[in-house]
């Protein structure tokens, strides 16, 4: 266990201070930051999938990431046990009289059987078989199973997203939800694999004989086109529901917008667009890993950030608890999973380079 390991272990540990200040606040932290974690995790092997089906020599730096990303799965997959068993305090379905909040449905015969605490349960053990499938390197050998992972995976982790976070707030549904969440992911993968590849191994991604072009260029063009992409998604939901400006429908952004969380939305809009965008948008920036970097590292902690925006004013918009336990768990739980992944990836590298595998392979 490296010192990364170590550190977050101990910031967990403190966290755990937490269950006898707001015990609802630390499992939505913990959520959240566990939701993180498995989104850096799947949004890498999604642009792995991607590039599979594509082919090309800029896939190869994020596969070689996604590899040993997925084998920190199983002990992800066992981080979710504290929420399972804390899901009476956190989901208002799980704890409350169901009369409460089924009368902001439509169909509550429906809502009250896919809400229930064992299907609940049942659907979460299919997520996580699911996950560590998918993660494994089968599912990178072939363009067929590529492709077939790729759709697992946008139909699964889109109800997981549902069950996981939107449950949250009983009542309150979005069609383009699991788009949002799934288009986080994918950037914060992406961001992940290139700061470490840019921070460990930067010569990989430069020019030189057999390339005209620095593999840092399209790797830098793959976070605009993430970043543009939630931007977009993001947008047109909120778009959507303030022209409706139905109570059920805002329900979703009055805790975020009408409270302090208001300043975190203004900080997204900055960190996870606007600045990374008009960064990504020059070559002097892109073709220099030394550059490339920080914009990927500036967009590793947006996601964290909006992982957090969507989890805690669900829970509890005015606590201010989780201003302390949101960094602990997030920190935390990052360092514990992945604070060894820096040193593996350079000595799995060796002297060797990537290895290029084209769209026909």
């Amino acid at each position: 266990m490296s010192r990364g390991n170590l550190a977050g272990l101990l910031l967990l540990a403190v966290s755990l201070a937490g269950w006898w200040v707001d015990a609802r606040v630390l499992l939505a932290s913990w959520l959240a930051a566990w939701w993180w974690s498995l989104g850096l995790v799947l949004g890498c092997f999604v642009n792995a999938w991607m590039h599979r089906l594509t082919g090309g020599a800029w896939g190869e730096a994020l596969r070689s990431v996604a590899l040993l990303l997925g084998r920190r799965m199983p002990w992800l997959l066992l981080a979710l046990l504290p929420v399972l068993a804390g899901m009476g305090l956190l989901y208002p379905w799980a704890g409350e009289p169901q009369r409460a909040w089924l009368e902001a449905f439509s169909r509550p015969a429906f809502v009250r059987a896919w809400l229930s605490t064992p299907f609940f349960i049942a659907r979460v053990a299919v997520y996580a078989i699911a996950w560590w499938w998918l993660t494994r390197e089968a599912s990178l050998e072939r363009k067929g199973r590529a492709a077939a992972s790729l759709a697992v995976h946008t139909v699964l982790s889109s109800l997981a997203a549902v069950d996981l976070l939107m449950s949250l707030l009983p009542g309150w549904y979005s069609t383009a939800f699991g788009l949002i969440v799934l288009a986080v992911q994918a950037l914060g993968g992406a961001a992940l694999a290139v700061l470490l590849v840019a921070w460990c191994l930067p010569r990989r991604l430069e020019a030189d004989a057999a390339r005209r072009l620095p593999l840092s260029r399209d790797l830098g063009n793959l976070l605009l086109m993430w970043s543009m992409t939630w931007a977009y998604l993001a947008f047109m939901q909120f778009l959507v529901i303030w022209a409706e400006n139905l109570p059920r429908e805002i329900a979703w952004y009055v805790p975020r917008l009408q409270t302090g969380w208001v300043d975190v939305a203004i900080a997204l809009v900055l960190l996870q667009w606007l600045l990374p965008c008009v960064a990504l948008l020059f070559r002097a920036v892109k073709d220099r890993p030394a550059r490339l970097a920080p914009v990927a590292a500036l967009l590793v902690a947006a996601s964290a950030l909006d992982v957090a925006w969507t989890v805690l004013p669900s829970v509890a918009p005015h606590s201010l608890h989780g201003w302390w336990l949101l960094p602990l768990t997030f920190c935390g739980m990052g360092l514990l999973l992945f604070g060894g992944i820096p040193a593996q990836l350079r000595e799995r590298a060796g002297d060797t380079g990537f290895r290029v595998q084209h769209a026909g392979a």
